[in-house]
């Protein structure tokens, strides 16, 4: 029976395509109930929909440069743009890549000349050097990154890509052990998969009905090809599936089948610890070159300023929070790039609408859902404490409250500087006292706490409903197998499920097929639509891939027996098994890296830096009392050095300005080294991301701001202490 279906679903099939190509007006009723799948209005309807807004603009941007600016590319280089703008889908040319890459460089140094000439002279009186060469430097600098962004774009759609791969094999396999139609399993796998190697896929089947290629076999060798450099095994995998469809024996062509699923993972668990081999010298140079060395040069920060005043505070502030975080960022990427192929998990809500709403925080009065966006929480604490955080820049009074005299400790002391104004006043510059410094805390507070409450409340409720799927998909094997042996025994699908429920009592799984059970015998649903129901199938209460494909296999393979079903089932917990044991190893690859890298961002890095905070405001203090004392005991008719009278009169750097500067660079680290960590441990798992960028911000920022609190106080009370012995 099931048979004459896929038969009689064939014919119809070709019979529109012959419809389409003679152009027959007439189509037969029995054809037109039958819909087209018309993967070629859902590709391009999915791409559309897929493609981040970045990557449009960039598009955009390429687009236009190429009309402005026309370069074309070097002829060795052209083919690897080509590839790596084939790889991640971009509708640009590799003459409009170049051409960015030389237009957009000049823009940003005409652009910063302006600013470091008009900005600066307007508000200081003289254009910026140091700006000047920053952008210069950065026009240059931008050049090759540009012209390597397509490589960049094609890696991390790579990554994305390939941490679906071998659940890609998994469901391929499990599909065709019951179906041998290489056409069907990858529309199977389509449905199955995230973004973007579902988008791939959907490609694969695209270039058939638009007749690029003869056959499907033909379009998935082509976009293999594209894989040769990275992914062999992905390559050997598939390559044996398709020969599987040759074998004329049923028993050969079941073993080519799971040798696919075994050669990936064995492949990818091989090459997974070779990285991780190799990983701990490029996180070394990463810990010492963007962590350890920049936090110890904050320590002389102080003394160099004091000693230098025409440096300034936004002079450190290009330095620590915009030229070293990209160097990070970039480092990072690179690391992230030779990451292999493997596994990883997907944000469940951006596959499932009826998920979209747990992205909220949800408040319960009665029966009504209120659904509150976490950006406007996270933008009321954060607007909040920004505003406490900026007063002393708004309380910039003539009051002996702001003002200090050099000798007594104000509470936020600015004070008039060497320097003047363009009208011939002094300049009032600070705020350098001890309640400004406690008050900068809330700027970094406001920064850390805002973003940690924005990713942690949009993820919290997802990533728990994630949670309980895979403890699900965990059992789920077991259950698996129970269930195929009660087909396997001749029961019907209807009572086999029962039986299962009632032998697992107390068990997530025992709990999803009781809610099956309980639709098909209260309900009168079919087996169909107790699972997949939209409003009380069982897959409504644990949204999981691994499940939905699990079951509609079941309903696929139901249609040609119990025995078949009960073989497929087993076939399916068998190879849930295998990919949760490899995943299981690799994490403990992963293990020591991931601990060393966790520590840094939850402890050492808040931590060094708040001590260094503190110990900047002591030295800020004392240099800045020193000055005024050397001035007053020289006026007073006594000698003093006249050179220590010129290092230490600098008006330096407040406290106010380089804990601000401190605390942003801390939360930048703590956000890359999340964001890497998370790369590194699960691949491009978004919502694993989000969960642990709110965990790591909102404890890291806290841990920096009370250390800092408490060693600014302590610090502040021992300078006091020695700028009294010395007066």
């Amino acid at each position: 029976m099931a048979q004459e279906e896929e038969i009689k679903e064939l014919l119809q099939k070709y019979k529109q395509k012959l419809d389409l190509q003679l152009g027959t007006k007439h189509i037969s009723k029995e054809t037109a109930e039958e819909p087209k799948r018309g993967f070629t209005n859902e590709y391009l309807q999915f791409k559309k929909e897929y493609m981040p807004p970045h990557l449009t603009i960039y598009e955009k941007l390429c687009n236009a440069s190429e009309k402005i600016f026309k370069i074309k590319p070097d002829k060795k280089k052209e083919p690897l743009i080509q590839e790596s703008i084939n790889i991640c889908h971009l509708n640009v040319t590799p003459t409009g890549v170049i051409s960015l890459s030389f237009l957009a460089p000049i823009i940003v140094i005409i652009l910063g000349l302006m600013i470091s000439y008009f900005v600066f002279y307007m508000t200081t009186g003289e254009p910026s050097l140091f700006f000047t060469l920053i952008f210069l430097i950065v026009g240059v600098v931008m050049i090759s990154p540009l012209q390597k962004l397509p490589g960049f774009l094609a890696n991390s759609w790579r990554l994305k890509s390939s941490n679906q791969m071998v659940l890609s094999v998994f469901y391929v396999v499990t599909y065709m052990r019951h179906t041998s139609n290489l056409e069907n399993a990858l529309e199977f796998a389509a449905d199955h998969l995230s973004p973007p190697l579902s988008l791939d896929l959907k490609k694969v089947l695209w270039d058939v009905e638009t007749e690029k290629f003869a056959s499907v076999k033909e379009s998935m060798d082509s976009y293999l090809e594209s894989w040769k450099k990275w992914n062999m095994e992905f390559i050997e995998s598939f390559h044996l599936i398709e020969s599987s469809l040759y074998e004329g024996s049923e028993e050969r062509r079941l073993i080519l089948l799971d040798k696919a699923l075994d050669v990936i993972l064995e492949e990818t668990y091989e090459k997974m610890l070779h990285y991780a081999q190799n990983l701990k010298s490029p996180i070394t140079m990463l810990h010492m070159l963007g962590i350890i060395l920049p936090i110890l040069g904050l320590v002389i920060l102080p003394l160099v300023v004091s000693f230098m005043p025409e440096i300034r505070w936004y002079h450190i502030a290009m330095l620590y929070n915009v030229i070293l975080p990209i160097g990070i960022l970039y480092l990072g990427k690179v690391i992230l790039s030779k990451r292999p192929t493997g596994y990883g998990d997907t944000d469940i809500s951006e596959e499932n609408p009826e998920l979209k709403k747990y992205r909220n925080t949800i408040i319960k009065i009665g029966t009504t859902e209120i659904k509150v966006p976490p950006f406007w929480i996270a933008f009321f604490i954060f607007f909040i404490l920004f505003i406490i955080g900026i007063l002393p820049l708004l309380l910039t009074s003539s009051d002996d409250f702001f003002i200090g005299s050099g000798e007594n400790m104000q509470f936020l002391e600015y004070r008039e500087s060497k320097t003047t104004n363009f009208d011939g006043t002094p300049k009032i510059v600070g705020p350098y006292g001890i309640g400004a410094s406690i008050l900068s805390l809330c700027v970094t507070l406001s920064l850390g706490l805002g973003l940690g409450v924005y990713f942690k409340l949009r993820s919290k409720n997802v990533i728990k409903i994630r949670e309980n799927s895979k403890q699900l998909e965990q059992e789920f094997a077991s259950a698996l197998f129970q269930l195929g042996n009660r087909l396997g025994d001749g029961l019907p699908a209807e009572i086999a499920f029962e039986k299962v429920a009632s032998s697992m009592q107390d068990t997530i799984s025992g709990r999803f097929f009781s809610i099956v059970s309980m639709n098909i015998r209260k309900l009168g649903m079919g087996i169909k639509d107790a699972i997949f129901n939209e409003k009380t199938g069982a897959l409504v209460y644990f949204p999981s891939n691994v499940i939905e494909s699990s079951m509609k296999v079941l309903i696929q393979s139901v249609k040609k027996g119990p025995r078949i079903a009960a073989q497929a089932l087993v076939n399916i917990a068998r190879y849930i098994k295998e990919i949760h044991k490899v995943n299981e190893r690799l994490k403990d690859l992963m293990a020591d890296i991931i601990s060393s890298m966790k520590s840094q961002i939850s402890f050492l890095t808040p931590a060094i830096s708040g001590i260094v905070v503190g110990i900047t405001s002591m030295i800020t203090t004392i240099i800045g009392k020193i000055g005024p004392l050397l001035e007053s005991v020289s006026a007073g008719g006594s000698e003093a050095p006249t050179d220590l009278i010129s290092i230490f009169g600098g008006d330096g750097i407040p406290t106010y300005h380089f804990q601000i500067i401190v605390g942003l660079y801390v939360v930048q680290i703590v956000y890359l080294l999340t964001v890497l960590t998370n790369g590194i441990e699960n691949g491009s798992d978004k919502l694993a991301e989000r969960y642990s960028l709110g965990n790591n911000l909102i404890k890291s920022t806290s841990l920096y701001i009370i250390l800092s609190l408490v060693v600014i106080i302590l610090f502040s009370y021992v300078s006091n202490i020695i700028i009294a012995k010395t007066i």
